[in-house]
């Protein structure tokens, strides 16, 4: 927040003069603040002066539109909204509340005179207000990570189409079906190594294998794609953030596969040299102190050479499965196909054979449609 030179109003009913017991707080205002800070600001008061020591918050990836994020009864003392965010300040009989909203999640902290009243008041405000529709019978919910300026490591989820394993499997050249094969059926029982690595060069299938792969473990695996890699193993605390974990409803914790995109750098033979702690850490997670007690796969994609990877990322015993994931052969391309004209003498991606199809060069592809997923 800025400063200015004189303490601005405080709202009716809120205290941010605090006792000489207390800690005190004073708020300083420049043209550089916006409405939401000054929320912000006074839902400290209470809480500062020692008034509502106690606190409890809760975010919601998604809130329905009618949802207000207020208990019955509240008094409305600020309210602060934009296209894409708003902020309400309210408050009720021995506690305070604000209620933030973005354009598809929110938060809500509560300061309350007790801790039970805390709980209580947070409950009512989100009570019916998550809005959590079931996945469509051919999609999966994936999450996603990224390290945000103001919420630190944050979570979000999303619902993608994703085909069943059958439906894609001529995708793929045989060699590289029947590795995939194995890995669609793999259960809990069967996971001895905790990194899982898909190689080849780009346009080969490889984001879209890991897609239905999501769908394929959905009973037992929590995917989620991180979406800053190169920042989250040189964060310790965002690391340890997405290593631990939340437990279930029934105190359990469910596997969790985080899917890290395109880390030629992290995995290559100098990323020891070129990355620092980086590498270090992302072995540490699969079978070091960090992941121990905690049930995390990792799974990489990288358009390198495997003779081009560090040595200690595809020793045998860390890995759960490695599978290049090369073209397809001229005979499967022309199968694929149905004719040979545009195919290469050494075979095709996937990628030039959608483009291929639409008519298009495999050089210079036409636009793809959605529904041709991401074949990188």
């Amino acid at each position: 927040m800025g400063r200015m030179s004189a303490v601005q109003p405080e709202p009716r009913g809120l205290h941010v003069s605090a006792p000489e017991e207390s800690v005190p707080l004073r708020v300083y205002l420049d043209d550089g603040d916006s409405p939401y800070d000054v929320v912000d600001a006074l839902l400290l008061g209470r809480f500062a002066s020692g008034d509502q020591p106690f606190s409890h918050s809760a975010s919601l990836e998604k809130v329905k539109k009618e949802a207000t994020l207020l208990p019955p009864d509240a008094t409305v003392l600020r309210s602060a909204r934009d296209k894409d965010r708003s902020a309400v300040l309210a408050e009720g009989p021995g506690w305070t509340l604000e209620a933030s909203r973005w354009r598809v999640g929110g938060e809500v902290t509560v300061t309350a005179v007790t801790d039970e009243l805390a709980k209580e008041v947070l409950e009512q405000a989100l009570e019916g207000a998550a809005d959590e529709p079931e996945p469509e019978p051919e999609s999966v919910t994936m999450g996603f990570w990224y390290l945000s300026a103001r919420r630190g490591p944050y979570r979000t989820t999303r619902t993608i189409a994703a085909a069943t394993w059958p439906e894609i499997r001529g995708n793929y050249s045989a060699k590289v079906a029947d590795s995939m094969d194995k890995l669609m059926k793999v259960t809990p029982d069967d996971i001895t190594g905790r990194l899982i690595l898909l190689h080849g060069p780009p346009g080969t299938g490889k984001t879209s294998a890991l897609r239905t792969l999501a769908r394929s473990w959905k009973d037992w695996c929590q995917v989620d794609c991180v979406l800053d890699p190169e920042r989250l193993f040189n964060d310790p605390g965002y690391l340890m953030d997405i290593a631990i974990g939340e437990e279930d409803s029934h105190g359990e914790q469910r596997w969790r596969l985080l899917l890290l995109e395109d880390c030629d750098e992290l995995i290559r033979g100098e990323a020891k040299h070129a990355t620092g702690q980086a590498l270090s850490r992302l072995l540490n997670l699969t079978d070091g102190l960090l992941g121990q007690g905690r049930n995390v796969l990792v799974g990489i994609t990288t358009n390198e050479e495997l003779e081009r990877l560090h040595p200690a990322v595809v020793r045998p015993g860390r890995c759960l499965s490695r599978i290049e994931v090369s073209p397809l052969t001229r005979a499967e391309a022309v199968s694929w196909l149905g004719h040979g004209e545009g195919v290469g003498a050494e075979g095709s991606t996937l990628a030039e054979l959608y483009a291929l199809r639409r008519g298009g060069s495999p050089l210079l592809p036409s636009q793809a449609s959605a529904a041709d997923g991401l074949y990188l």
